[in-house]
């Protein structure tokens, strides 16, 4: 199902995968945000809003402004917050129903620009966050992730061991500092959660990833 939303840079596309035929009202809500040089019809994004969606929560995913009007260069922070508080103001004033909660994230960019709603005090129920974007490639450092201290809500970081937008040596003990995080590591993935081929099929490294963030947000069901 395609809708859009009318955002401050104007209108952006959604899309939403059911749990069913049609979502019932107070099923929860898990928005994902794309990465910086893709899109909501990322076949990764795509399937991992799939999966959530065979789980029984209803996916969102949507393009930022940027994406929507056809350039590749991200707007800057608050542009991109802007576009996503759209997005998550109007699943949560659904006309059919109020969901029983939303969570929030995406992949890369998506994710870290989620972190800031939740950091700046939105109300969520948690994060997931796919192959979190902690510095510039070739530029290590944790300036980045200097918000997330603030966070109260349970996170999810599914992370790549290769990740060249997140140096491990820095990644993984940052995130055993935040008390509500989860680290679910895909030992030698990079930043687009891929293994080389001769050590696993992508197959297997798509279920693991998508395996891991359902049961995560099985886990925040049950919990809620």
């Amino acid at each position: 199902m395609q809708s859009s939303v009318e955002t401050p840079a104007g209108k952006v596309s959604v899309a939403y995968d059911l749990p069913g035929a049609h979502a019932q009202a107070g099923t929860p809500v898990v928005i994902l945000a794309h990465g910086a040089g893709s899109n909501m019809h990322s076949p990764a994004l795509a399937r991992t809003a799939r999966a959530v969606a065979a789980a029984g929560f209803v996916a969102c995913r949507f393009n930022f402004a940027y994406r929507e009007a056809g350039r590749r260069l991200p707007d800057r922070l608050p542009a991109l917050t802007a576009c996503y508080t759209a997005v998550l103001e109007h699943v949560r004033s659904d006309p059919a129903g109020a969901p029983a909660w939303i969570a929030i994230g995406g992949r890369s960019l998506g994710g870290r620009v989620a972190t800031h709603l939740a950091a700046s005090g939105t109300h969520v129920r948690g994060l997931v966050l796919l192959a979190f974007p902690l510095h510039p490639a070739g530029r290590p450092a944790t300036s980045r992730a200097t918000h997330l201290g603030s966070i109260g809500v349970p996170m999810l970081f599914v992370q790549g061991t290769r990740d060249a937008l997140a140096e491990w040596s820095l990644l993984e003990p940052l995130v055993r500092t935040l008390p509500s995080a989860t680290l679910h590591v895909v030992d030698g993935a990079d930043h687009s959660l891929a293994v080389p081929k001769r050590l696993r099929t992508p197959e297997s490294v798509d279920a693991e990833v998508d395996g891991a963030v359902v049961r995560w947000l099985e886990e925040l069901r049950t919990s809620a």
